[in-house]
């Protein structure tokens, strides 16, 4: 083969290649990836709202630390430009911490939640189907399991118990991108906003016999991920 016929030929190889790379309708996405859950958690004041004590306010605000997990995307395109995805991902934990009340035995590490994310969000991809770099936002509905609540080790000591949080419903906002290194190999990356307000209370009968405290808190927490993802 001559050397124009060679150059022609990748030329034209150049030219289909990012065909292979479109997402296009029917196809199904499986990202995995390293996530992060950075909660904002701007939380009401403490009250207490049973026992001897209820309608005080003892001020101060909750706190929660952020987490990395693994976590997965499950996408299927309805068309070239339209999917439904749906994230899921390994338990959360987070630390929750109180601080600045008027009952100082109650600053500091109250104790530690896990929870789940499952959100179910629909995705727009406005690039042509040809372009191998694939950016996208979408919207959704989150719902937040919150379970196996557990009050820290100083926090009993201190007569605190029966720590729990309510679950959540709310809505959920995420940008991305795709880059195709493959046909059906790619790499993602992603940032997420999620509507998460739940409600803790916990009991502590060395204050007074039959006290509850509560505290709401805004977790809305910005989501991060990136990894690879493989097309089917």
């Amino acid at each position: 083969m001559n050397k124009s016929k060679l150059s022609a030929s990748l030329f034209a190889l150049a030219l289909a290649a990012p065909l292979a790379h479109a997402h296009e309708a029917g196809d199904i996405i499986v990202r995995a990836g390293a996530i992060t859950v950075n909660p904002k958690a701007d939380s009401s004041s403490v009250k207490v709202d049973q026992g001897p004590l209820s309608g005080a306010n003892l001020g101060g605000k909750a706190t929660m630390s952020s987490d990395t997990q693994l976590g997965l995307n499950f996408a299927y395109m309805l068309t070239n430009n339209w999917g439904i995805e749906l994230l899921a991902a390994s338990p959360f934990e987070h630390d929750v911490k109180i601080k600045g009340t008027a009952l100082g035995a109650a600053n500091g590490k109250l104790g530690t939640l896990k929870h789940l994310p499952p959100t179910l969000s629909v995705v727009y991809y406005p690039l042509d189907a040809k372009s191998a770099f694939q950016p996208y936002v979408g919207a959704g509905i989150n719902y937040t399991w919150i379970y196996d609540e557990h009050v820290g080790s100083e926090a009993q000591a201190n007569g605190f118990s029966n720590f729990k949080a309510k679950n959540s419903w709310g809505m959920a906002f995420q940008v991305g991108a795709d880059y195709m290194i493959t046909d059906n190999i790619m790499i993602n990356a992603q940032m997420r906003y999620i509507d998460i307000d739940t409600r803790a209370t916990v009991e502590n009968d060395a204050v007074a016999p039959g006290t509850r405290a509560r505290v709401n808190v805004d977790v809305d927490p910005f989501i991060y991920m990136v990894g690879l993802g493989y097309k089917f």
